[in-house]
């Protein structure tokens, strides 16, 4: 039996059950396919990025997702405003700092999110990951030049530094708070043949998150979820326009059994 395993089942159940609504403000790439992902999953995607109501969606939803791919100074303006009033009511605030270490305006604003925002997840890869503390860290455009071993080694420390749980993604995910560090080995390498797979990640770790408020098991069972979702849909495509269209299938029919036999996910240090 694997305990994590099925707290990812009663948490994919739960989801369905409650139908949490997640509040995005997010990138103009992905708003489409991360809506209909959660649409998929059973859970109720809102795109709101407008300074002016960005509070009152935060104050309506489960779970605020901030994610920088597209970001604008204001866009980011507006993420700081949402984030306060969420963690000012004790909702999770999940961030994805895509494309961080890439050019000065993202890594500054990833860290001015963190800074400003009780944020309770960190989702990224681990060039992202990286630059999010070092100065030296980079990516090649959104894409991580580094490997999840890569941050294995110091991520506790930089969760602890950081005050939130880290959620490094790559072919096996790293997940820790500073104290517990969990593994999830879900997933198919044509996931990273499709653009928004990570930010799409992002927003399913918002939806357990909304229902799980232990961060390092949300984090963990949502990414075994998308990961089997990507194992499930990799059989039925023959490449990656198929597997993005077949991946929103298997969001919606993999099931709370097929993930509590299906999960791969362990403690680790």
């Amino acid at each position: 039996m694997n305990r994590f395993a099925d707290r990812a089942a009663e948490t994919l159940a739960a989801v369905r059950e409650n139908r949490p609504l997640i509040h995005n403000i997010t990138n103009f790439v992905v708003m489409n396919y991360t809506a209909n992902a959660l649409l998929a999953m059973g859970a109720s995607p809102v795109m709101a990025h407008g300074i002016n109501e960005v509070e009152e969606m935060a104050a309506l939803a489960g779970a605020l997702v901030l994610n920088i791919g597209t970001l604008t100074e204001e866009w980011v303006a507006a993420m700081i405003r949402a984030g306060k009033k969420a963690s000012e009511l004790g909702k999770p605030v999940v961030l994805d700092p895509v494309g961080a270490g890439a050019t000065r305006l993202r890594t500054a604003s990833a860290k001015q999110i963190i800074e400003q925002v009780r944020v309770r997840t960190v989702r990224g890869n681990a060039s992202e990951i990286l630059a999010l503390e070092t100065r030296d860290a980079t990516t090649r455009g959104v894409d991580s030049v580094h490997s999840v071993e890569d941050v294995a080694g110091t991520g506790s420390a930089m969760a602890d530094a950081l005050k939130t749980t880290l959620a490094i993604t790559g072919p096996t995910d790293f997940i820790t708070d500073g104290n517990r560090v969990l593994r999830v080995a879900n997933g198919h390498p044509l996931m990273a043949r499709i653009t928004g797979t990570g930010c799409t990640a992002t927003a399913i770790v918002g939806a357990f998150s909304a229902i799980d408020d232990d961060p390092v098991c949300a984090a963990a069972s949502a990414l075994a979820f998308f990961g089997l979702a990507g194992e499930v849909a990799a059989q039925h495509a023959s490449a990656p326009g198929s597997c993005m269209i077949q991946l929103l299938d298997a969001l919606y029919t993999v099931t709370p059994e097929d993930l509590k036999a299906g999960a791969r996910i362990r403690e680790a240090r």
